[in-house]
């Protein structure tokens, strides 16, 4: 019986959703998506969601269960995805969170205490930001919760939405919130396995070739049904990488060629960023690919780092 979570996480493009399958087959185990993009439904090509065919019967949770239309904040998340793994845990399986939205994975294992969301509010604090604009929406911020509001632009117009929206509900800061977050002890047993290329052009060229095999797939069909559907740039889906440069070429600011170069020069950066987040972290055991993924080699890895730690 699993007492705990293993993760699965690296940057993108590195193979996460086929050792989380391999390892799920032979540990028992169901996956938990950790993907803030995978979560929107009608968004499979942009975000690599898992096929069918590619999850070869293992259960997969909060894949494709949101209306693209809807805003999702981490709150929600940390919500949704404790039911998940709780109810895998008491069925005796292993509860096998995968993805690289390190905020929704470490929010969830520390069982961060955000609270939950309004949409009215949100929508009327949206709207008072395109009135009055970023600066002056930042300095409402700023007279609550001066901490936050430091490290926020002007044009950050979700954050500094949510953390109004947070406070206007709460009466708390979403800095209090943070601080009571780190003094919390976790709330899951963890392992964190992390997938990467030792060699950081190969990281890069496998995501050029993603790219390209998205567009190849029908990305741009993909892009278009959602427009048509009512998403619109302002909508949370529509911010994803590969998304949003797609729906300016629909739109005639460039060709799906300069959007192609832009996504892929967006998702290098993306995965830079990865890199140093999950660098930062001391609990990472890190499986680094040679020139070929080698998945029964990381999955025996994967498999003793989850019996040193005591997960099974």
């Amino acid at each position: 019986m699993a007492k705990g979570i293993l993760v699965v996480t690296g940057p993108t493009a590195t193979g996460k959703t086929a050792l989380g399958v391999r390892l799920a087959k032979a540990l028992d185990g169901e996956v938990i998506s950790a993907d803030a993009m995978q979560l929107y439904r009608g968004m499979v090509i942009g975000t690599a969601a898992p096929t069918p065919e590619e999850t070869e019967g293992v259960p997969h949770h909060l894949v494709g269960t949101v209306d693209p239309r809807e805003s999702y904040s981490v709150g929600r998340y940390v919500l949704e995805a404790s039911a998940c793994a709780d109810d895998i845990l008491a069925r005796g399986r292993l509860p096998i969170l995968v993805g690289g939205t390190n905020l929704y994975i470490e929010a969830l294992l520390r069982g961060t205490g955000f609270a939950a969301g309004d949409g009215d509010l949100r929508k009327a604090l949206e709207a008072e930001y395109d009135a009055l604009g970023g600066e002056n929406m930042l300095e409402k911020l700023r007279a609550a919760d001066p901490e936050r509001a430091a490290k926020l632009h002007p044009n950050d117009r979700k954050r500094i939405v949510r953390a109004l929206e947070i406070f206007r509900l709460t009466g708390k800061t979403i800095s209090a919130f943070d601080e009571e977050s780190r003094a919390a002890a976790p709330r899951y047993a963890a392992c964190t396995v992390a997938l990467s290329f030792r060699d950081r052009a190969q990281l890069y060229d496998r995501i050029n070739a993603r790219v390209d095999r998205m567009f190849a797939q029908g990305l741009a069909e993909e892009v278009r049904a959602l427009l048509a559907l009512g998403v619109t740039e302002k909508d949370t889906a529509m911010q994803a990488i590969g998304y949003k440069e797609t729906a300016a070429a629909l739109r005639g600011e460039c060709t799906l060629a300069e959007a192609a170069e832009q996504i892929k020069l967006a998702s290098r950066r993306y995965a830079k960023r990865q890199l140093s987040w999950l660098r930062g972290k001391e609990d990472v055991h890190w499986f680094l690919w040679e020139k070929e993924t080698n998945y029964q080699e990381a999955s025996l890895f994967s498999t003793r780092i989850l019996e040193i730690s005591g997960i099974i």
